[in-house]
């Protein structure tokens, strides 16, 4: 019924840049907040950034400076533009929503923690 697909991710160069894009679609009526995380090969999952409906925005510590997120509430997508990539940013990128209101036949739900399927970020050194 919502479903988050991912766009963007690829094979860079260290101090290169990636834009990551990911659209909810559905019958959505709005989403609360929208972020990224990222999860590297035998580690967490962990936030990279997350932004809320009014604009608030979250950023881990190691990307603070390097990375921009931001969103299209009319269009229920959220972007990451990642700049100076170093190799310890190398993971799967997961986009992830909050608080989805949608409709579904007649109803009108809510659902929380959506994730899309993944994109990988590969930066060489």
């Amino acid at each position: 019924q919502v479903q988050l697909v991912e766009s963007g991710g690829g094979l860079v160069q260290a101090g290169g840049s990636l834009r990551l894009s990911c659209a909810a679609s559905g019958r959505i009526i709005s989403i609360s907040g929208m972020g990224w995380y990222r999860q590297a090969p035998g580690k967490q999952r962990e936030l990279v950034a997350a932004i809320t409906s009014g604009g608030s925005i979250n950023y881990a510590d190691s990307v603070k400076g390097r990375f921009t997120i931001s969103r299209d509430n009319a269009k229920n997508t959220v972007y990451l533009q990642m700049n100076s990539l170093k190799p310890e940013d190398t993971a799967v990128y997961y986009c992830h929503a909050d608080r989805v209101h949608y409709r579904s036949g007649h109803e009108v739900k809510y659902e929380y923690d959506y994730w899309g399927q993944g994109t990988q970020v590969t930066v060489s050194s």
